[in-house]
């Protein structure tokens, strides 16, 4: 479900990122979470402050603003410069990441087949973008895009794993809404830096994609994070990594669908090859 909906969801954000800026449409889509959460865990009967030490707080709020404040600016920046088609590929750095932390934190061991697989993910990218990169983008550009993208993986990463521990013990929801917070104060803190900071406001003011926007920021944050977070809850790290990872295949497909976004055989098998990658490093 998760994979399902993120996908329709990085469809909806590709067309949103066309006229808002990546850290207005992040604090949009933060925000209207954020909201939405106070009612449900109302409406669940659960506490909005749970009685637990101070560093629990700063755990999932420094998890919040690595993951949802720095980590989702930098794949909205990678979908507007790479298209959701190969952003796609690029996503399948997730289950790597998320192995690899797992391997330094969480004890989890590491095999010469899973690092045969992150190579397959890398070679994945070079098949899908070297020869044929999307139409009117520079090689630079390029290149910029794909590691926003890596890095934005990899901070996601790194804020699930953290929190891993945490949510066998506390609920989804409350640990969703305090992640949040985390984002949303990393966000406020770099718009009240950020030089351009009225354009970026601007941007989401004045958008004409509000119904991309509105949608896919309620899809994409309020219900996926939701589900996201249950799958890693509920089973291994690694084993939930790789459910998600078959968000590339369906991402490629809406990409086609909805944004008209081209189906080379070049692109299907940088498809294929990340999927198999990503398989290899969840499963061997």
């Amino acid at each position: 479900m998760t994979a399902i909906i993120w996908a329709f969801a990085v469809t909806l954000f590709k067309k949103s990122g066309e006229s808002v800026h990546p850290l207005a449409l992040n604090a949009f889509k933060n925000l209207l979470a954020f909201i939405l959460f106070i009612p449900t865990i109302l409406l669940l009967r659960q506490s909005l402050l749970f009685p637990v030490p101070g560093h629990i707080y700063a755990i999932l709020f420094f998890s919040g603003a690595l993951g949802l404040g720095i980590g989702d600016t930098l794949f909205f920046k990678s979908l507007n410069i790479l298209g959701a088609g190969l952003t796609g590929i690029v996503l399948c750095f997730y289950s790597p990441s998320i192995i690899i932390f797992s391997f330094l934190w969480l004890n989890e061991s590491l095999t010469s087949v899973q690092l045969f697989g992150v190579l397959l993910i890398i070679s994945a990218i070079l098949v899908a973008t070297v020869r044929h990169p999307p139409t009117n983008v520079t090689t630079t550009r390029i290149i910029l895009g794909i590691t926003y993208g890596i890095i934005s993986q990899v901070a996601v990463a790194i804020g699930v794993i953290m929190i891993k521990p945490l949510l066998n013990l506390y609920p989804v929801i409350w640990i969703a809404e305090i992640r949040l917070i985390g984002g949303l104060v990393v966000l406020a803190m770099v718009l009240l830096f950020y030089p351009k900071r009225k354009n970026v406001i601007d941007s989401l003011i004045r958008t004409r994609n509000w119904r991309y926007t509105l949608t896919g920021s309620f899809v994409g944050a309020y219900l996926v994070m939701i589900i996201w977070l249950a799958g890693v809850k509920y089973t291994q790290a690694s084993i939930a990594s790789a459910l998600n990872q078959t968000s590339t295949i369906f991402i490629f497909i809406f990409a086609g669908l909805m944004l008209k976004e081209p189906v080379t055989l070049r692109r299907a098998s940088g498809i294929m090859l990340a999927f198999v990658g990503a398989f290899l490093v969840s499963f061997f």
